[in-house]
Order: C-alpha cells, then sequence, then structure tokens
C-alpha cells in the first residue's frame, strides 16, 4: 500500500506541469475515482482546507490523503511523491540548463510552455467548479469575494478568517434548529 501511495503522487508530481492546480484534476481522479480513497465530497472538504493551509495546495491535500490512509507515515510517503519529482525536475534544469539560459531559443521555449500551463490551470478550475455543485449563492459568494480582493484591495486572509467565522456560526445555528 506505502509503495502504491508513492507511485501515485509521484506520477502525478512527475507528469504535470504548472503543479498546483494543475495537479488538482489528476488528484481526485486517482484518490477517487480509480483507487477510491476518498469520496468527492470528501475530497473538495479536503481542498478546502488544503486551500487554506499555508503551503502548495498539491502538497497539502496529497499530505492529507497520506494521512487519511496510513498516519503520519502515510502523510510522509505522499508528500514525498508529490514533491521528489519536482525537486528532481529543478534540480536537472539547474544542473544541465543553467549555463543556456541566456540562449534565446531556450527562453522561447520556456515562453511556449506558458500557455500550456495556463490551460491546465484552466483546465483544473473547470473540472473543480463542476463538482462543487454550484448554485447562485455560491457564484455570488465567489463573485463577491473576488470583487473585495480585486476592487477594494482587501486582504484575502481577511476573506478567509471572515469565510471561517461565517461558517462555524452558519453550521452551529443550524445545528440548533434541526
Amino acid at each position: 500500500m506505502y509503495f502504491k501511495m508513492f507511485w501515485t503522487f509521484f506520477k502525478i508530481g512527475a507528469f504535470t506541469i504548472g503543479g498546483g492546480y494543475a495537479m488538482i484534476p489528476l488528484i481526485q481522479e486517482e484518490v477517487v475515482e480509480k483507487n477510491g480513497w476518498l469520496e468527492t465530497d470528501e475530497f473538495m472538504d479536503i481542498l478546502a482546507i488544503a486551500e487554506v493551509t499555508p503551503g502548495p495546495v498539491a502538497v497539502n491535500t496529497s499530505t492529507y490523503v497520506g494521512y487519511k490512509l496510513k498516519g503520519i507515515k502515510g502523510s510522509l510517503i505522499c508528500t514525498l511523491g508529490t514533491i521528489l519529482p519536482s525537486f528532481l525536475i529543478i534540480l536537472s534544469i539547474v544542473t544541465f540548463l543553467w549555463q543556456y539560459r541566456q540562449n534565446q531559443v531556450i527562453d522561447k521555449i520556456f515562453l511556449g510552455i506558458r500557455p500550456a500551463v495556463a490551460a491546465l490551470i484552466f483546465s483544473a478550475v473547470y473540472k473543480l467548479g463542476k463538482s462543487m455543485k454550484l448554485n447562485w449563492s455560491k457564484i455570488a459568494i465567489a463573485a463577491v469575494t473576488v470583487l473585495l480582493i480585486e476592487g477594494i484591495n482587501i486582504s484575502p486572509i481577511y476573506i478567509i478568517l471572515v469565510a471561517a467565522l461565517g461558517s462555524i456560526g452558519y453550521f452551529k445555528f443550524k445545528e440548533k434548529n434541526i
């Protein structure tokens, strides 16, 4: 089981260009659909927690999945599987391509990768949006959040704190009325 967990996250880390949100649909496919380690709703909850926890969202998600499956040892194995490919790739780039950093061909190759990364991130957002069971109130909350952050320049930290407190209050009120 440990090797399967490591290999699952190693493959995701190795073959996902763009990291972070580009990895989320692959993690969801592997963890929920292929291996059945988590249910879709539980994965969405984990993703929400991973987004507000410091660090890369894909690493946080893999750490939680590993912990849920096999405790501390599982979390370490899944985290290592996720970050090891990136570490090795960056190490290789620095080792072998650093001397060509001023080369125009190499520069254009990296510029050409950017649209692919943007497409992967858009794909991740689209797939997550489909599985979130969106309704008008959730869309309105998202729109207000974007307006507060971009329009009024409110720090996302304040919005996260207000959302957390609001959720706690909402569910406490809901519990009392059941």
